[in-house]
């Protein structure tokens, strides 16, 4: 009995080891960045998803619509709406992405995805992977970027964190070895985690920053985590002119809510887990995570998102068309800079801070004593086409 259990664990591990060596050759092809500006027309997928994730996808396409209408009237972008990721129909075909509609993504270099349900433990539904984690790694979408921005407090944070390895790559792939035994994996390769941090390093670089901070767990996860440590502070020495911290994961989350430290930081960048976890206890503190936006970067590929679930609850209540559309919208604002409009990606993320944090003439509460997303998505575009945006945003800074 004992030599089966073994012999089943040593060919299921032997079979994620193989995995993950193929995914290391494909990494090391090291394609070039799409180049979206040279294209004679960026074609922009439009993917509702389910739960709200329809209803706050419809006024986030009227913004997109309102600052791209020179461009999709010349035709130089096109919006393209794809149904088909909605769990029910997901869950009928038991994929995480069903094969045609996967089809269907991947004609479209850049997209905008609302939020999508991944079932859990007791839930009416098949365990299904989670449809963001099959499509990053799809579309090998390795660089989660989540800005947070708390202008009156003096924060401006840019959470870089590893998209396509850590604990989240085998999430469906663990194994029961008995009654008593149960094992997840955890993965970090060099290439990898190389790529996170340099682009990390970079970004910190061209906008001015002078301070990238690592969160690992290397005092206790050593391997993993040692690994991903190390390599950051290899490529520190590559850019002198960068101060290069690192903090562990528990008293980063702490350092958060330190008033007298918060502000100190700038760009991190931090493994999977860990940085699901910092970036929703970031957005909270921006004003919830229906107020924060994603970005899923890859070299061939681009998807941007809300960071929130699809709270079918709100569906099953009635109050779907008061979602906060924001997340969702600073995600397109993400993606305007993205594909190179990044003039019009300013002025959205503007209007976000007034609309959202200072003036708020329209406020969300989810339910029919606030407004409605549609109602603030016309807040949002008379913000944007007044003449004093800047001087009012710059009044609040």
């Amino acid at each position: 009995m004992e030599n089966d259990i073994l012999g089943r664990a040593r060919s299921h591990f032997e079979n994620l080891v193989q995995m993950q060596l193929d995914r290391v050759e494909k990494m090391k092809a090291n394609e070039d960045w799409i180049d979206f500006q040279s294209l004679d027309a960026i074609r922009i997928a439009i993917i509702g998803g389910d739960g709200i994730g329809p209803y706050i996808s419809r006024p986030t396409r009227t913004v997109l619509e309102f600052l791209l209408a020179d461009e999709i009237g010349s035709g130089k972008v096109v919006l393209h709406d794809i149904e088909g990721l909605t769990i029910e129909n997901r869950a009928k075909q038991g994929k995480a992405i069903p094969d045609d509609v996967l089809q269907e993504i991947q004609k479209y270099p850049v997209s905008l995805k609302g939020p999508t349900t991944t079932p859990r433990k007791g839930d009416p539904w098949p365990n299904i992977e989670s449809a963001n984690v099959a499509m990053r790694k799809a579309l090998d979408l390795f660089a989660n970027v989540r800005p947070v921005r708390i202008p009156k407090e003096g924060i401006h944070w840019t959470f870089f964190r590893e998209n396509t390895e850590g604990a989240y790559v085998l999430g469906s792939h663990g194994i029961h070895i008995n009654d008593d035994v149960a094992f997840d994996f955890k993965v970090i390769t060099t290439q990898g985690a190389e790529r996170i941090i340099r682009l990390a390093f970079e970004y910190a670089k061209k906008h001015g920053f002078d301070r990238v901070t690592v969160v690992t767990k290397a005092n206790v996860v050593k391997t993993t985590d040692g690994k991903f440590l190390q390599l950051a502070q290899e490529i520190a020495k590559e850019y002198p002119d960068i101060n290069c911290d690192d903090w562990y994961i528990d008293i980063m989350a702490a350092k958060l809510l330190d008033p007298k430290r918060r502000r100190d930081f700038q760009v991190f960048v931090l493994p999977n887990l860990y940085g699901d976890i910092l970036t929703d206890e970031a957005a909270e503190m921006q004003g919830g995570v229906g107020t924060a936006g994603s970005a899923n970067i890859g070299k061939r590929y681009a998807m941007f998102e809300a960071i929130h679930g699809s709270a079918p609850r709100m569906v099953d209540e009635g109050r779907a068309e008061y979602a906060d559309p924001s997340s969702l919208i600073r995600a397109a604002a993400m993606m305007l800079g993205h594909i190179g409009f990044e003039k019009r990606a300013k002025r959205l993320e503007m209007a976000l801070d007034i609309c959202g944090q200072f003036e708020r003439k329209i406020v969300l509460t989810g339910r029919s004593t606030g407004g409605s997303s549609g109602k603030y998505a016309d807040y949002l575009m008379g913000t944007i086409q007044s003449a004093d945006l800047e001087e009012k945003w710059n009044s609040f800074q």
